[in-house]
């Protein structure tokens, strides 16, 4: 079978941005089938993202199904950031969903309904690697050892992920968990393409989500406030706010509701802002810094657990540190970092400069100086 001959089935959000990675793959001759992955949603508004994925499947004339994952959602993606928060770190639920969801249930019954292939509109590039010869560069250091493992899932490597072109919507840092069992099947149709350039497609071929615009915040929450949310699952209690030289400024809700970096909602006024810079769990204390440049805002380096990775490391280089460039949030500016293998299994990733809004609980991601998006875990 040809490649672009295969059966391709595409998750649908209703947006933009997977109705054109749909019609360009029709486009290049693939057996197309639209998928809308229902999911929980709280304020309704998946009715409507449905409805607008369906009309985009009839304009462009491919079969068109809806998946109900809604309980699996809430169990392995809202019930994971819930009890992230109660143990008072910044979960990533858009992590998980692409884990256990998109890349996980969607692709395994898709698989059995006869799919080749699933497709799905992230921004981000695919590419494929022939094993003759491997070699895998990371900024200066070249390893060599196709076995070679540090302390994360070993993997065949046979493909990798790459930054997309539009590096304002590029969507890598959310992509980490996925693995060479995934990604065989995966295509990425507009990550060589820029936002405008994807409108302009739409507009083009009339398809009805061309203005529609993006999603914000956390998919499901929708319109909710995701303190409001959290609030129906965590009990509030009250505690210290203090500044960092251990004087009361003020109180809080419960740490479960604050993330570190975040400054509006503390209720502090009055000159220069503050910001969080640690919740103490034991005590249920906040501890804030005045100032965004605040030296107890940052960080040089951090330990990271639950290691996945695309392609391998060399185990060797990990004991020396290996130089790659890393983020600890989304659209945040890489930063020059190494990385090195500990004793327990997990990684330490040393920046260059000190990097400020460290949250445990959220995904450090790795990178090469080409822009190829190596792996991640999770920051304790």
């Amino acid at each position: 079978m040809k490649e672009n001959q295969k059966k391709v089935f595409v998750g649908m959000s209703g947006g933009v941005d997977s109705s054109v990675a749909a019609y360009l793959l029709k486009k290049e001759g693939y057996d197309v089938t639209g998928v809308f992955i229902r999911s929980f949603n709280i304020d309704g508004c998946e009715e409507k993202d449905a409805e607008d994925a369906r009309r985009v499947a009839e304009h462009l004339k491919i079969p068109f199904y809806v998946f109900d994952f809604e309980k699996e959602y809430k169990k392995k993606v809202v019930e994971y950031m819930v009890e992230g928060y109660r143990h008072g770190i910044t979960p990533n639920p858009d992590v998980m969903c692409n884990k256990e969801i998109k890349f996980g249930l969607f692709l395994k019954k898709a698989r059995a309904m006869g799919a080749d292939l699933i497709a799905t509109g992230h921004y981000v590039r695919l590419h494929k690697f022939q094993m003759t010869n491997f070699k895998f560069q990371i900024n200066s250091k070249v390893s060599s050892e196709r076995g070679s493992t540090s302390g994360g899932k070993t993997q065949n490597s046979k493909f990798g992920l790459w930054s997309a072109k539009d590096l304002n919507k590029d969507q890598s840092y959310f992509l980490w968990t996925l693995t060479q069992d995934q990604l065989k099947y995966c295509l990425f149709p507009i990550g060589d393409y820029t936002k405008p350039e994807v409108r302009i497609i739409a507009r083009k071929v009339g398809l009805p989500t061309a203005e529609k615009k993006d999603s914000q915040g956390i998919c499901f929450l929708g319109q909710v406030e995701l303190g409001d949310f959290l609030k129906r699952y965590i009990k509030p209690k009250k505690g210290p706010v203090i500044d960092t030289g251990g004087r009361k400024v003020g109180e809080h809700d419960g740490i479960f509701f604050y993330t570190v970096g975040q400054r509006h909602g503390l209720g502090l006024g009055g000159g220069e802002p503050y910001y969080i810079a640690e919740k103490v769990l034991k005590t249920n204390t906040l501890v804030v810094a005045r100032g965004s440049d605040n030296p107890a805002l940052f960080r040089k380096d951090v330990e990271v657990t639950d290691i996945s990775l695309i392609r391998p490391l060399g185990t060797s280089e990990l004991k020396s540190g290996i130089p790659i460039l890393a983020r600890i949030r989304y659209r945040q500016p890489l930063a020059k970092a190494a990385l090195t293998k500990l004793k327990t299994g997990n990684l330490k990733l040393e920046f260059e400069n000190p990097i400020k809004f460290v949250a445990p609980g959220q995904s450090a991601v790795f990178y090469s100086g080409k822009k190829e998006m190596l792996g991640g875990g999770i920051i304790l």
